[in-house]
């Protein structure tokens, strides 16, 4: 990995992060087709720059992360199922991210079902988070739970779950922002813990490693500022449908691109 990789899968994060089209398979698909080898810090890089993103989310919406309590106990409670699962899966899910193939394929579930999500969920009924009940955040954390399959899209996941609950696209986009702040950080805190248990702080490389890792998060967080309130007005106005077809139609292509032999490969 060089800085022009760094660069580029930061730009990609910070764009992708926020919409239902799933940021960590596209920074699969980038690093595969840029012949990134799978190492211990690319697969820590590629959750550290996620929380870079997502600290955009704090940032803008500032106000709604000190109105209450009751606010971080439901991000608790929706967060509580993609520990218990990242914990008993972690080994597998480390396994799928190394494959394109995966990626491809949950491009293209995800996709029909963006294209049917509007008319399958069309009367919401919670329109703020001040509305949403404990049980309801806990349903949609076990939604969140799809996005461990690369390609699923955590974004993705968490929104159609808050529709399906009641919720309008844009307070299931905007849960779905906020849901996204202690599940990236625990992850993050979870990669960093077992990448420093295996020697990897006190290897040559470390310094270059945490320079990669400073400048990637700062311009995924710059760029993720700039694509969240585009994401929502556009949602409010579209809805899921373009970026269905997005998803299909990538999919479509990853998988010729993998079965070709020589674009794409596992790393």
């Amino acid at each position: 990995m060089n800085i022009i990789h760094v660069i580029i899968l930061a730009i990609i994060e910070g764009f992708t992060e926020f919409l239902p089209v799933s940021s960590t398979g596209h920074m699969v698909i980038a690093s595969s087709l840029m012949g990134i080898s799978k190492n211990d810090f690319v697969k820590l890089f590629e959750v550290v720059i996620q929380l870079g993103a997502i600290l955009a989310v704090v940032v803008l919406y500032f106000k709604r992360f000190i109105q209450s309590v009751d606010f971080y106990i439901k991000l608790v409670i929706a967060v509580i199922p993609a520990v218990i699962f990242g914990f008993l899966l972690k080994k597998h899910i480390d396994k799928l991210l190394e494959s394109p193939l995966v990626v491809a394929i949950a491009f293209v579930v995800g996709g029909i079902i963006l294209l049917f999500v509007d008319e399958w969920f069309n009367r919401p009924l919670i329109k703020e988070e001040k509305k949403i009940t404990y049980g309801t955040a806990l349903k949609i954390g076990f939604f969140q739970c799809l996005a461990m399959i690369p390609g699923v899209s955590r974004s993705a996941a968490s929104i159609v779950g808050g529709m399906s609950q009641r919720l309008s696209r844009t307070a299931a986009a905007e849960f779905s922002f906020f849901l996204a702040v202690p599940t990236m950080f625990g992850a993050t805190v979870k990669d960093l813990y077992d990448f420093y248990k295996k020697g990897n702080f006190a290897t040559p490389e470390i310094h270059q490693n945490i320079k990669y890792l400073v400048i990637g998060s700062v311009i995924a967080f710059i760029v993720a500022m700039l694509a969240i309130k585009t994401f929502i007005t556009f949602l409010e106005k579209r809805g899921f449908k373009l970026f269905g077809w997005y998803r299909i139609v990538a999919g479509i292509v990853i998988i010729i691109l993998y079965f070709a032999g020589n674009a794409l490969h596992t790393v």
